[in-house]
């Protein structure tokens, strides 16, 4: 793993080692990675709702489908 220093005003390391302390993690460090985390998984997900967005209308969303889906899910749930 990489290292990577950054500077902070006060106020926002106070803010980070507040969230560290009452939050459970054990460094700051992986605090900044979840928040990270968080960040791409939005990124990637706006990603793909633009992009679904910009793609040709599919079938019907009827309850068939709501009932097929459900179908795919519980069969992949049990693995």
């Amino acid at each position: 793993m990489s290292a990577m220093n950054i500077s902070l005003p006060e106020s926002m390391k106070t803010f980070v080692d507040e969230q560290v302390a009452s939050r459970g993690y054990g460094t700051s460090s992986q605090y900044l990675r979840e928040l990270i985390r968080k960040d791409q998984d939005r990124t990637r997900l706006r990603r793909l709702s633009l992009e679904g967005a910009k793609s040709a209308p599919a079938g019907k969303a009827d309850s068939a489908y709501f009932d097929g889906l459900r179908d795919r899910v519980r069969r992949y749930a049990r693995g």
